[in-house]
């Protein structure tokens, strides 16, 4: 079995020896669990992002302190940052291009150079024909990538699955996928004489177009972070209404697949039937732990229900698929045909008082109802835990952060429910538990930290941040990083008390939507127009450290 995150850093500190250096490949790290924590030491407190040079959008270097070197972005980024294998992947849009062929509203995936920070290629992803019902403008990539060895796998503004050469065409055309020119220019004036592919661009072996062969609806966004198990890869399709928000135009379409890592097949969907059930979109990641000696996958519902899935699928039996929050109008059976994801569990996180009042139903997105799950649910010590909450532009409301046992079966609403914890407002952040305290901690949209015991769900404190959070804490060396809306970044005492105690406060300059993350003993701030790389005593790398591949401009 894989060692986790955790395990890694716990035989390290037995041994007496220095921790390990660990990459971050993909979202929530080495621990499939997905819990954001990292055993790095000697993390920085506090530095200073710079200054940006007059007349351009780069960061003077003499003007930062530790800080080892930024790249510059696009305008709008939300996609994590990955590391691994000496290179860091992250996702943004086309607002200061790179490449002057590709110019215009793009999803972007930067690959740097972890050490230099020099470009070495980027996907450019065209946007969608129907607009921002399926694809928002200037929203650019959103998912976080998955790396394993020289294969990287991410899903597209477009609704697809893409497998990467880590390696980008500096080193050929790899793969049975050979339109990678046709592919940067679809739906663009371009289309029919695209400019050709470089050393500079993706190298793409196979795509899988979830829209084409599953016929899911994306609403807004398709933003699902992959993740591996046992060999297979697990995705969130994001199937959800139309612009209506009455509609939901594929109510029969999966919700949850598994693919060949390989070849980008179809293994198996989920037997869970949300479609008809979804309150507006899905944007939520899966996670997994092993339970009893079997592989679970976790993913949070559009309809609210936090569901565990055996990781094998296996072949329909003919049974009525009915959703857990299932209306008469639904009939549906599993066709013997086909491979499923089979429930292991599933809990609805909406309490009942978020779901009528005097009786009367509750409205959904109302600020006192019922809200989805768009966080990535966390697996640790046979637990899950995970929080409720909408789209941001939907503002704020109330929420839920539910602590369930991973070792129940069925509907586990009545018996699997550890604590539950209402005192949040709508979140879409993953929670960071520290295995040396014990200790959770999570941010809401409304802009607040919460840190509890994550045995018990004993509050200790909250710290109000004064601005929305979009982005999730990490926990490492003692403190709690967050950043918000307002671009600035915190720093907490990972400990417990009644009040939050603030080691530094600093602003990017940009609005932080992301989430820090730590690789090999460096940490990875991410603005909406900035990505810095930030270490204890660091110094910065020159300003003309120049670009890994020429692009003709």
């Amino acid at each position: 079995m894989k060692r986790t995150f955790s395990s890694l850093a716990a035989v390290t500190l037995t041994a007496g020896m220095p921790l390990l250096a660990l990459d971050w490949p993909q979202w929530g790290g080495n621990d499939p669990g997905r819990n954001m924590y990292s055993p790095a030491k000697g993390l920085p407190d506090r530095f200073e992002p710079g200054k940006v040079k007059s007349g351009t959008e780069e960061i003077d270097p003499a003007t930062t302190k530790n800080v080892r070197w930024t790249a510059k972005l696009g305008s709008q980024s939300y996609a994590n940052p990955v590391v691994a294998g000496g290179k860091v992947f992250v996702g943004t849009n086309n607002e200061s291009p790179r490449d002057k062929r590709h110019m215009g509203d793009r999803s972007i995936l930067y690959c740097f150079d972890e050490k230099s920070g020099k470009f070495l290629w980027q996907l450019v992803v065209t946007k969608l024909k129907a607009g921002k019902v399926n694809d928002w403008e200037n929203l650019g990539l959103l998912a976080a990538p998955l790396v394993q060895g020289n294969r990287l796998w991410v899903v597209t503004s477009r609704c697809e699955v893409l497998c990467l050469d880590t390696e980008g065409m500096a080193n050929g055309n790899d793969g049975d996928f050979k339109d990678e020119a046709a592919y940067s220019a679809k739906d663009t004036p371009k289309e029919g004489t695209p400019p050709p592919s470089g050393p500079g661009d993706a190298d793409i072996i196979w795509r899988y177009d979830m829209m084409d062969e599953l016929g899911v609806f994306p609403h807004n966004a398709a933003n699902c972070s992959v993740t591996m198990v046992d060999g297979r890869l697990f995705v969130c399709t994001s199937n959800g209404q139309d612009w209506t928000h009455v509609n939901i135009p594929s109510p029969n379409s999966p919700s949850f697949i598994a693919l060949d890592p390989k070849t980008g097949k179809l293994l198996g969907e989920d037997n869970a039937a949300v479609g008809p059930r979804i309150f507006h979109g899905q944007w939520t990641s899966p996670s997994s732990g092993v339970v009893n000696g079997k592989s679970q996958v976790y993913f949070g519902g559009g309809d609210g229900v936090l569901y565990a899935f055996n990781a094998v699928p296996e072949k329909g039996s003919g049974a009525e698929m009915v959703p857990v929050l299932a209306g008469p109008e639904f009939k549906r059976t599993e066709d013997p045909e086909l491979n499923y994801l089979k429930k292991v569990w599933w809990i609805d996180l909406n309490p009942p008082e978020y779901k009528k009042k005097d009786g009367k139903p509750i409205k959904y997105p109302a600020a006192e109802g019922p809200s989805e799950i768009n966080s990535t649910p966390v697996f640790y010590k046979n637990r899950v835990y995970v929080a409720t909450g909408q789209d941001p532009e939907h503002g704020e409301g109330v929420g839920h952060l539910v602590c369930v046992d991973a070792t129940k079966t069925g509907d586990i609403a009545k018996t699997g429910v550890i604590w539950s914890y209402q005192g949040i407002k709508r979140s879409i952040s993953t929670v960071s538990i520290d295995p040396t305290t014990g200790l959770l901690f999570i941010a809401d949209f409304s802009g607040f930290v919460h840190c509890l015991d994550a045995e018990t769900g004993k509050l200790n404190w909250i710290y109000d941040m004064k601005a929305h959070i979009w982005g999730s804490t990490l926990v490492a060396d003692g403190k709690v990083y967050i950043g918000d809306e307002d671009g600035d970044v915190v720093v907490l005492a990972a400990k417990g008390g009644s009040k939050a105690v603030v080691l530094s406060e600093t602003n990017l300059g940009a609005q932080v939507y992301g989430s820090p993350i730590v690789a090999n003993g460096m940490m990875y701030l991410m603005s909406q127009t900035h990505l810095f790389v930030v270490g204890a005593d660091v110094k910065p790398l020159p300003a003309d450290r120049g670009e890994g591949v020429e692009i003709k401009k």
